[in-house]
């Protein structure tokens, strides 16, 4: 005999919903459960048995539980269908490969199995109902928490301009044969120069949910610091675009910096590359944004 203790929860009803499942099937308990971002509660109690019977891997004899009438009463007493028809078609599918014995219990009444459920079921709509409250911030997150390319379409193009910033700090001698152009790799810089603004150009193919610019301009500045041993490197990007450049400006900094430590690495393996960030960003609904003075 398995034993399947279900519930649905909505907040809002409509609103955000989540469903659970808790099975007992020969001495084993597994809990399956779910969530969906506009839904109603009555649907999320059919869902539950549905996900539930699915879950069985082999027909067998199973006893479900839910404290809601709506669901028991139309699977016992034929109460007429008149909503969530697509639900029922499934539920019948499911219920079809068992012998199914439905069992109503008083909800909230302290049967620990049907307690567990109810908390499942209302933790999953929760879930949803917090995500969705700052989903707004992470633009490449959907309502599911999965990853999503922003639609731009209806944006303006706008000027735009980013300045990112990088350093990789070496030994002074590593130092010393790059500005002396001595290296048995060639010009470290003007390589490193040349990366940055291939980089720049192919950000959409490294970075999987940028979108592709037309790039306007791209540069680099390598600055030589003898007092700590480092080069800064700073990267600009501008375009005129519907979304703005920052990631073209940090990537090419950060490809510049990995240039020069390919080149160096065969003389100096201390190199470290740190402190990539963007510094300044203009253009665009959010308009000018400076983190740090020039």
């Amino acid at each position: 005999m398995i034993e399947i203790y279900t519930d649905g929860a909505c907040l809002g009803n409509p609103g955000p919903g989540g469903w659970a499942a808790v099975i007992f099937e020969q001495g084993d308990r597994r809990i399956v459960k779910g969530r969906e971002d506009h839904t109603t509660n009555n649907r999320m109690e059919i869902l539950a048995v549905v996900e539930g019977l699915k879950a069985l891997v082999e027909p067998g004899r199973v006893t479900v539980f839910s404290d809601s009438q709506y669901l028991i009463n139309t699977m016992t007493k034929s109460w007429k269908r008149k909503a969530n028809l697509d639900l029922w078609e499934k539920l019948d599918a499911v219920v079809g490969r068992h012998e199914v014995t439905w069992c109503w219990v008083k909800g909230h009444d302290g049967h620990p199995m049907n307690e567990m459920a109810d908390r499942l079921a209302v933790g999953e709509a929760k879930h949803h109902q917090d995500f969705n409250s700052y989903a707004g911030k992470f633009t490449h997150l959907n309502t599911s928490g999965e990853a999503s390319m922003v639609d731009i379409s209806m944006k303006p193009e706008t000027a735009r301009v980013a300045v990112a910033r990088a350093q990789i700090s070496m030994s002074r001698q590593t130092l010393v044969l790059i500005e002396a152009n001595d290296l048995q790799k060639g010009d470290v810089i003007s390589v490193a120069r040349v990366a940055g603004i291939i980089a720049a150009k192919n950000t959409s193919q490294l970075i999987p949910l940028c979108h592709s610019l037309q790039l306007t301009k791209v540069a680099l500045q390598f600055d030589m610091d003898h007092e700590n041993n480092l080069i800064a490197i700073e990267g600009m990007a501008k375009t005129t675009a519907k979304t703005g450049v920052e990631m073209e400006a940090m990537t090419a900094v950060s490809i510049a910096a990995l240039t020069i430590y390919d080149m160096c690495k065969s003389v100096d393996r201390s190199m470290r590359i740190n402190n990539v960030r963007l510094v300044k960003k203009t253009g665009g609904k959010s308009g000018d944004i400076v983190l740090e003075d020039d």
